[in-house]
């Protein structure tokens, strides 16, 4: 279906369905709504009902809205076998299939599928019992990475990296593991460990191909500066667009068919260590990324609703135009994040307001945010608030414009990392004495 433009010009505007579990993905949506698509967002978890109030419409039975949608948007992985059964019905799905799924729950089988692919990757071990695993150490001692699989490594603060090159600290974490979360770490991967420069590559894929550029990004996943405290999933991301590199060729680029053959059209994503050994892949993100997906919008300038349109109906000419240099994202939250805690929530954000000291909404992105009128309020119950990105020809731009940007926000008890982007110079470094860069 087609509107005017404002100089006569025919713009498409089309139909999004969004299905979500914990309405991850309501920027995106907001940003469809911007460009004057027509969206409808259901999201299943109660608790985050209300995220997106007054940005758009929100449904309560997706399964209802099918036949209205030009196109059906999962945004996060466990909804593959629903994405599969509704392509078979010819239906225009972007995110989800059952094996992209299981490339990112299931750690293990995304290892073995990047070895099948002829992709280089660490040392690992698969483990449903911890007394199995404490043995496994003890018999080869070394520096490992214990990462728990399935739903539960939502939980990012029982990912644990080792500090000890004989494993003791492991063994200790094991133990503790094994009397408190035997009941919901069902199987987790012990993966040696490797030193260097932690790297994302990503690339939208459009159902047989991927669609240039990539995506080349930096996450900061620990809560404070520097790297410490506890894994938040992600606190801030710094990233570039590229047309091609070793990263990508190394690693996701052969994945290429394993991808087409399961039909999966989305986003994809692994993220890797480099060093001057090689790119060692860690794990998949088979889904959008958040904040990913925020900061890249920031650095995209094609029209995402007409781009992912094109993707979901595997146009082969589907173009992605994005700009030139730099894109930092900050992650603005209050408390209880990175934790769940209802009581705290209550406490001390429950209705919290977002205010502006400009009038400019630039590089502002919604987290968990619902709107009354021109008000903005926090919603959900994560604290997980809002992303702020800047761009800039130079990292030091980018990251200069995004913290100008969130000096524009005042909400009650917000706190971010202060040093997003500021690796990019040591690592940037290192990645270009290898030749990565």
């Amino acid at each position: 279906m087609a509107a005017n433009g404002a100089n006569g010009d025919q713009k498409q505007r089309y139909k999004f369905l969004f299905v979500t579990q914990e309405a991850l993905s309501a920027d995106l949506a907001w940003q469809l709504a911007k460009e004057g698509h027509d969206v409808k967002f259901y999201c299943h978890d109660q608790p985050e009902k209300d995220v997106g109030d007054g940005f758009f419409e929100k449904v309560d039975d997706w399964e209802k809205q099918k036949d209205w949608a030009d196109v059906i948007l999962f945004d996060d992985v466990g909804f593959g076998a629903k994405a599969d059964a509704l392509r078979k019905e010819g239906k225009a799905v972007f995110g989800g299939s059952a094996y992209a799924d299981r490339l990112e729950l299931d750690r293990q089988f995304g290892q073995e599928e990047l070895k099948a692919a002829g992709v280089a990757i660490l040392p690992s071990a698969n483990f449903t019992s911890f007394d199995d695993a404490i043995v496994f150490v003890k018999s080869n001692p070394d520096r490992y990475v214990l990462k728990p699989s399935g739903e539960i490594q939502d939980e990012k603060e029982l990912l644990f990296a080792g500090q000890e090159e004989d494993g003791k600290d492991i063994l200790q974490v094991l133990e503790h593991y094994k009397a408190t979360w035997s009941k919901k770490i069902k199987t987790f991967l012990m993966q040696k460990y490797a030193d260097g420069v932690e790297v994302a590559v990503g690339a939208f894929f459009n159902g047989k191909d991927f669609i240039m550029p990539v995506n080349i990004n930096f996450e900061h996943k620990k809560l404070f500066p520097g790297e410490i405290g506890p894994s938040t999933g992600e606190m801030g991301t710094s990233m570039y667009w590229s047309k091609g590199n070793m990263i990508f060729e190394a690693t996701l680029l052969k994945m290429r068919d394993r991808i087409a053959t399961s039909g999966y059209v989305g986003y994809i994503d692994i993220n890797c260590i480099a060093n001057a050994k090689g790119i060692w892949p860690l794990e998949f993100t088979s889904r959008l990324g958040y904040p990913t997906i925020s900061i890249q919008m920031e650095g995209i300038t094609s029209e995402m609703g007409q781009f992912i349109y094109d993707l979901a109906h595997g146009k082969g000419d589907t173009q992605l135009r994005t700009k030139k240099g730099y894109q930092v994202g900050v992650v603005v939250a209050i408390p209880p994040f990175p934790f769940e805690d209802q009581k705290a929530f209550k406490k001390y954000s429950e209705g919290a307001a977002m205010l502006f000291k400009r009038q400019s909404l630039n590089g502002v992105h919604i987290g968990e945010v619902k709107k009354d009128k021109d008000d903005w309020f926090i919603a959900g119950q994560s604290g997980y608030a809002l992303i702020i990105t800047g761009s800039g020809a130079a990292m030091s731009d980018a990251i200069r414009n995004a913290y100008q940007n969130v000096g524009n926000v005042m909400i009650p008890n917000m706190f971010y990392r202060s040093d997003i982007g500021q690796r990019w110079s040591r690592d940037s470094d290192m990645l270009l004495s290898w030749g990565y860069l």
